[in-house]
């Protein structure tokens, strides 16, 4: 396991900073389903058993009507009690610090913020593994999930959200160790040992949250690659049944107690939520009212901003001006990446094979990532870029690389071209308003000027865009959340 740096404590500092201030801040309840999660957690400590999903549990209405009044005191959260069929591992985690605290909202808050700053050094251990010639997108990749604002948010929150990115994250890590040949000196032993602990990481996942789920055929993959195509020796049915019976069978008691409660094969109570959350806007209702291009539509727009920043129960949107300025930053990623693309394809040779295994795998994960999103959406209108967070490990390391490669000092003149000529002919056809024009001309000019700086000034540019997400995490919670939800 590669060392930490001593930047990585600091991103952490920072993180844990915002991220408690996000928790003290937010007014309560003003968090998406952090009521029904709450409840769940009560009716744990209160009761001493698991909670039952049924007909009455999404008082679409009375939700609707007490998200509008902003939760006042005397309007009760007990109705809310939507998530009621979630795995229960974060609840039964949740369940003392409830009780020591007497129920009290904000060490529930808290425990989500630690759980954020645990993933933290998993995704820099991580990235360190894939390109352990780069510690700097390691170290980037950690500060983009570290102060994305709406992580933030997330991560001081009542869910199972952070939960589910930890133990994820940890999945990942061992199953790109598993992909990369063993170092001298770690012995025989390494590979059943890394299997076991897959198994048991897998299995943990399986009790935190059904998004989860695809790591299972994610990491028989990653099996398959190293003992297929990697060492091309047949133990591939061997690896496959330690890694694959241990963590079913730490998640086959769940998984029939759903199966006697729900019946049929709904062993994660997913086709009860579907009955339940009777109210909520299903895509087909959209459709037939706006058309599918107001839903393509929607479904981009609303996707990015609240990827970003779109706050409390979607209802606290960002000024339209930092949404043009981070789409700026984006864009500015998303070229550097092709372009980095484009080099690793051409000298893909030099690069081990596990190498490319793991940047697979990561990339797999963010797809597969992608399309439930895209699939959940085409049931239920949930246009929220926050159900993306699991695969933040991938996205941040992509964003990490494009900036990257857009700021080397000798790509300046050519991606300012590519940025302010297609600007200025949006502009002269009327398809760009001024602010973003000047933004993006802001940009260019910044990138031309790069080669003028000298070189010890590298590291300092290359932080720019960290450095910018700070800010505007302290403006979205103080200019935004706290002034429109208070």
């Amino acid at each position: 396991m590669n060392r930490p740096s001593r930047w990585l404590w600091l991103v952490v500092v920072l993180y844990l900073a915002l991220a408690t201030a996000y928790a003290v801040y937010t007014p309560a309840w003003q968090a998406p389903d952090e009521p029904a999660h709450y409840n769940y957690v009560r009716y744990l400590a209160e009761e001493h058993r698991f909670p039952v999903l049924k007909a009455g549990d999404f008082p679409a209405g009375y939700l609707d009507e007490i998200k509008a009044a902003g939760f006042p005191p005397e309007m009760s959260i007990a109705p809310i009690r939507y998530e009621f069929h979630q795995p229960p591992l974060y609840y039964l985690l949740a369940m003392p610090v409830y009780g020591l605290f007497g129920g009290a909202l904000l060490p529930l808050r808290l425990l989500s913020v630690v759980l954020g700053a645990l993933l933290l050094p998993v995704i820099y251990w991580t990235v360190r593994e894939v390109v352990p010639a780069s510690p700097g997108l390691a170290l980037g990749t950690t500060a983009f999930v570290a102060l994305l604002p709406m992580h933030l948010a997330m991560t001081a929150a009542v869910n199972n959200d952070a939960l589910a990115e930890l133990i994820g994250a940890v999945v990942l890590l061992l199953a790109v160790r598993y992909l990369k040949p063993a170092a001298p000196g770690e012995g025989e032993g390494r590979d059943a040992r890394l299997l076991v602990l897959l198994a048991i990481s897998t299995g943990l996942a399986l009790v935190v949250k059904s998004s989860l789920y695809i790591l299972l055929p994610l990491v028989l993959l990653a099996i398959a690659a190293r003992h297929l195509w990697l060492e091309g020796e047949g133990r591939l049915l061997r690896a496959g049944s330690l890694y694959l019976l241990p963590a079913a069978l730490l998640a086959l008691p769940w998984w029939l107690r759903n199966v006697a409660l729900y019946g049929g094969l709904d062993f994660l109570g997913l086709g009860r939520h579907d009955a339940v959350v009777v109210g909520q806007l299903r895509t087909a209702e959209f459709v037939a009212s706006h058309g599918l291009p107001a839903l393509l539509r929607d479904l981009a727009l609303t996707s990015f901003r609240s990827f970003w920043g779109q706050f409390g129960w979607m209802g606290v949107l960002l000024d339209q001006r930092l949404y043009q300025f981070v789409a700026v930053l984006s864009l500015l990623a998303v070229v550097g990446l092709a372009i980095w693309a484009a080099g690793a394809w051409r000298g893909r040779g030099g690069v081990p094979r596990w190498q490319w295994a793991a940047v697979g795998l990561l990339v797999l994960w963010a797809g597969l990532t992608l399309a439930s999103y895209a699939w959940y959406n085409t049931s239920f209108v949930q246009h929220q870029g926050r159900y993306l967070f699991r695969a933040l490990l991938p996205i941040g390391l992509g964003v990490a690389l494009g900036w990257r490669e857009a700021l080397r000092r000798e790509r300046g003149l050519v991606l300012a071209a590519v940025l302010s000529v297609p600007a200025l002919a949006a502009r002269l056809l009327g398809w760009l308003p001024n602010w973003p024009l000047l933004m993006l001309l802001a940009a260019s000019a910044a990138l031309a000027a790069r080669r003028l700086l000298p070189p010890r000034w590298d590291p300092l540019v290359q932080a720019c865009p960290y450095l910018l997400l700070l800010p505007l995490a302290l403006a979205s919670l103080f200019l935004f959340v706290v002034p429109q939800l208070s």
